[in-house]
């Protein structure tokens, strides 16, 4: 069947048109600074720093008479237009003769028509790795609930990874083990990351020999705050690989179970916050994901001190979280999984980035097809088909689930059924010895 493209907030053209807006808005005011994260136009001068136009001609009019035609602002090769102004043609910029939409109310509708197949559910069975589910299991009703949201995705087992921990744990597992979905739910432990100094390591280790003899099967997700922003007891920075924290990952590996561990953020973050940065309006909607302000490690530093863990400790297994947010390099990706054969990757919320690049993900997932697993995050329903249709089919040109975090549209994989099979459901159940083993197709 075909389909007309929806629109779709902030496209590829978003990010000029933005630009243009703010130096209009720029020009209509005399006082104020502008917000956060605005470029300002530069002074105007006898020689302007971007671009020498013979004469500046008005909005939408250059030198022949015509938006889009004419000279405009000319630009030496490798120079960018000035805000403002787009290129019309090569090294000639012009500016919009009508004032253009902001980032948030661009929304072409594209007349693109191409094929569409919808996949409500998975081909296969899947176990969600990464499913903050922890509020559908305090009841019998709302597990229940959670359960027929699952069956109609095709989710088979969802692991939570929501660090439950103590008596927490143990009421959580009672209510599912006294429900009829007693094999449709597994829970990760946590780790305490509160007053980490003399005597933690002794208390953090025995809190998680007693959680997975209570039934966890695996520690997480460990979270991004570890390296960011935690603090040990004497105030000083927590980095990731802190030798403090090695008895606890020695656990992990003598008591053969995974370590589901998040550090930083998708690399943009650490990026400064002007037009250059993809991830614009993510930023300038979450204050907290802005990981660029002074003071805070950097990306770079965060990723060497996860890999020296991975490094320190080879015989306890590592599931990186968020494809260890290389997934917009995947080369990266290739280096750390040849680097550090006890790290698999998981899937959950960069999407945007397989999507983006179905050809080489395609046959990234086929190379390391016994290296990565799916999960999912932020736990909505409706996003689920997203992935189950970048994973399985050929579609192209179709939208993301989430505009603030990518303006650019999804292509399908085209994933192989043996593929498909590992990243649902194989890897997991080999990578984690506690989840249910019987049931799954052959």
């Amino acid at each position: 069947m075909s389909n007309r493209r929806k629109p779709m907030v902030g496209w590829v053209l978003g990010a000029a048109v933005f630009a243009g807006a703010l130096v209009i808005e720029a020009r209509q005011q005399s006082t104020g600074a502008p917000p956060q994260g605005t470029v300002t136009p530069p002074p105007q001068t006898a020689t302007p720093p971007q671009g020498t136009p013979a004469q500046t001609p008005p909005p939408g009019q250059g030198r022949g008479g015509r938006g889009g035609r004419g000279g405009g602002i000319e630009i030496q090769p490798g120079q960018e237009c000035p805000p403002g102004t787009t290129m019309t043609r090569p090294l000639q910029c012009t500016a919009p003769e009508f004032p253009p939409p902001s980032i948030v109310d661009y929304r072409p509708k594209a007349t693109l028509v191409t094929a569409e197949h919808l996949v409500p559910k998975a081909k296969f069975p899947v176990i969600d790795y990464h499913a903050h589910v922890q509020g559908q299991l305090q009841t019998p009703e709302a597990l229940a609930g959670l359960i027929a949201q699952l069956d109609k995705l095709n989710v088979r087992l969802a692991v939570a990874a929501d660090n439950i921990s103590g008596d927490r744990l143990k009421t959580t597992l009672a209510t599912i083990a006294a429900s009829p979905y007693k094999d449709r739910v597994r829970i990760l432990t946590g780790m305490s990351l509160q007053n980490v100094g003399p005597g933690w390591a002794e208390r953090a280790v025995a809190q998680l020999e007693a959680d997975i003899k209570a039934g966890a099967v695996g520690v997480g997700e460990i979270p991004k705050s570890l390296g960011l922003t935690a603090r040990k007891a004497d105030g000083t920075r927590l980095a990731v690989d802190d030798p403090i924290l090695d008895p606890f990952w020695e656990a992990a590996g003598r008591l053969n179970i995974p370590v589901f561990i998040h550090t930083a953020e998708p690399q943009e973050f650490f990026q400064p916050l002007d037009m250059h940065n993809e991830r614009w309006l993510e930023l300038a909607l979450f204050r907290d994901r802005r990981n660029y302000e002074p003071g805070k490690p950097t990306f770079e530093q965060l990723m060497q001190e996860r890999d020296n863990v991975f490094k320190r400790h080879p015989k306890t297994r590592f599931v990186a979280a968020h494809f260890g947010w290389y997934a917009n390099d995947l080369q990266r990706a290739a280096a750390l999984l040849d680097t550090y054969p006890n790290v698999v990757v998981e899937c959950g919320a960069i999407l945007y980035d397989l999507g983006r690049q179905p050809r080489a993900a395609h046959d990234f997932f086929v190379k390391y097809q016994d290296r990565i697993m799916f999960g999912k995050d932020a736990f909505e329903p409706t996003e689920y088909p997203y992935y189950w249709r970048v994973f399985e089919t050929k579609d192209e040109y179709f939208d993301y689930y989430r505009d603030y975090h990518a303006f650019w549209k999804l292509y399908g994989m085209d994933l192989p059924d043996v593929v498909l099979k590992k990243l649902y459901y194989q890897n997991a159940l080999r990578v984690t010895p506690g989840l249910p083993k019987t049931g799954w197709p052959n």
